[in-house]
C-alpha cells in the first residue's frame, strides 16, 4: 500500500525556510514532523532558545518518532552531544530546558477533536495556534547533566573497545556488556 503523498502549498507554514530544512533532514513531509517543528519553536518562544551550538538547549523527548527530527535542526539537540535524550513513553511530549537561566518547559501535545486524514493533520497542526496544540506545563523530570566524556577499555572477550560505563568485570575480566550477558536474578 503506498503511503499519502502529502502537500504544504495550501498552507500557512511559520518560517517556510526553516520548514524546507526540517523536511530535508526529515526526507518527508507528515504530520509528526509537523509535531515536533511546532514543539521547537513554541519551546523557542516560551524559553528564548535558539540553536544549541553545545549543550545550551536541551530536549528529553517521550518518543522515539518523526518530531524529534524538527528538533534536532531547529535547536540543535542531538545524541551525539549529549542534549537530545529519550524517555520513552510513546507519548507526544517534550521537555525543554535552557541551561544557562535554567528555565525549563514541558510540552504535550493536545488530543484533536476529531479523526483527520494525514492532509487535514498536517494542516490543523501547522495553523493551530500554540497555546491550543500543545499544554505547556513544568518539566517533570531534573534537568540531566552535561554529557561525561569516558576512558574506553578492550573487552577482553571480543576485542572490542567500550566506553568504560558500559564495561562490566565478570571474573576479573573487563567484558563489554554483549559478552558480559545480562544480570537478572529477578525474572522470575
Amino acid at each position: 500500500m503506498a503511503v499519502e503523498k502529502l502537500e504544504t502549498k495550501d498552507i500557512a507554514i511559520i518560517d517556510r525556510d526553516l520548514w524546507e530544512r526540517v523536511i530535508a533532514f526529515h526526507g518527508h513531509i507528515c504530520p509528526g514532523v509537523t509535531i515536533g517543528y511546532r514543539a521547537a519553536l513554541y519551546a523557542s518562544k516560551l524559553l528564548g532558545l535558539s540553536f544549541s551550538e553545545d549543550e545550551e538547549v536541551v530536549c528529553v523527548s517521550e518518543n522515539d518518532a518523526c518530531g524529534v527530527d524538527a528538533i534536532q535542526v531547529i535547536l540543535g539537540c542531538s545524541a551525539g552531544k549529549g542534549n537530545l535524550l529519550f524517555h520513552l513513553r510513546g507519548k507526544s511530549a517534550y521537555t525543554f530546558y535552557e541551561r544557562k537561566g535554567g528555565k525549563s518547559v514541558r510540552l504535550m501535545l493536545n488530543r484533536p477533536s476529531q479523526k483527520m486524514s494525514r492532509q487535514e493533520a498536517l494542516k490543523y497542526y501547522h495553523e493551530l495556534p500554540d497555546e491550543e496544540m500543545f499544554s505547556a506545563g513544568p518539566a517533570r523530570i531534573p534537568l540531566p547533566e552535561p554529557a561525561k566524556n569516558f576512558d574506553s577499555y578492550v573487552c577482553e572477550e571480543c576485542g572490542e573497545l567500550t566506553g568504560s560505563n558500559w564495561i562490566r568485570i565478570v571474573n576479573g575480566r573487563k567484558l563489554c556488556m554483549d559478552c558480559a550477558g545480562e544480570y537478572n536474578r529477578f525474572n522470575v
